[in-house]
């Protein structure tokens, strides 16, 4: 497509991109999660149990999940979420956390998420 510096053209662009978003998102569904450490520790932590019952990722009804830290989002299909994750089951990177350390999750690397 040919660049053309010119308002209204790149407004009629910009509506037919919120147009298609709207189309994708159309009857799905987002899981939200605030991450308040993830600046810090440059990963997102993703629940898979809890107090020994699969929760989290292993049961969100979730088409996508989005990661809140900073004043950034982070949008991502679940099944491309599941199998970034899958690898670190069982690794240095499975860790428990959340409330009294009950849950378990993977400590995903920030940079895994784009």
């Amino acid at each position: 497509m040919k660049y053309k510096s010119n308002f209204r053209f790149d407004l009629e662009m910009g509506q037919i991109k919120e147009k298609k978003l709207g189309e994708i998102f159309e009857n799905k569904t987002i899981e939200i999660k605030h991450d308040l450490q993830a600046l810090q520790t440059n990963n997102v932590y993703v629940e898979y149990s809890s107090r020994g019952k699969l929760s989290g990722i292993s049961t969100t009804k979730a088409d996508y999940y989005c990661f809140c830290f900073g004043n950034s989002y982070h949008l991502i299909d679940t099944e491309s979420l599941k199998v970034r994750c899958r690898k670190y089951l069982n690794t240095e990177r499975d860790k428990k956390g959340g409330d009294n350390n009950t849950s378990k999750g993977i400590l995903l690397p920030l940079e895994e998420l784009f």
